[in-house]
C-alpha cells in the first residue's frame, strides 16, 4: 500500500481545496416580465423561455370577492 514519506503541510492542503468553494450561481433577466431567473431554465413568475409561454399560469383567485358574493 502506497503511503506518503512526509505530512503534507497546511498551505499545500489548502491550496489544492481552494477550487472547493461553493459558487454564487448566476441569474439572468427574464425577457418578458424582467424577473430574475436561472439561464436555460423556464421563469417561475411568467412561465416564458426562450420568448414563448411554455408553462400556462394558474389565474388567480381573490378571497375577498368570493367573501362579499357569498352574504
Amino acid at each position: 500500500m502506497a503511503v506518503p514519506k512526509k505530512k503534507t503541510s497546511k498551505s499545500k492542503r489548502n491550496m489544492r481545496r481552494s477550487h472547493h468553494a461553493l459558487k454564487i450561481p448566476g441569474y439572468a433577466e427574464c425577457q418578458n416580465c424582467g424577473e430574475q431567473r436561472r439561464p436555460h431554465h423556464v421563469c417561475g413568475s411568467c412561465g416564458f423561455y426562450n420568448k414563448r409561454e411554455v408553462v400556462a399560469q394558474k389565474p388567480e383567485i381573490e378571497e375577498d370577492a368570493d367573501e362579499t358574493s357569498a352574504e
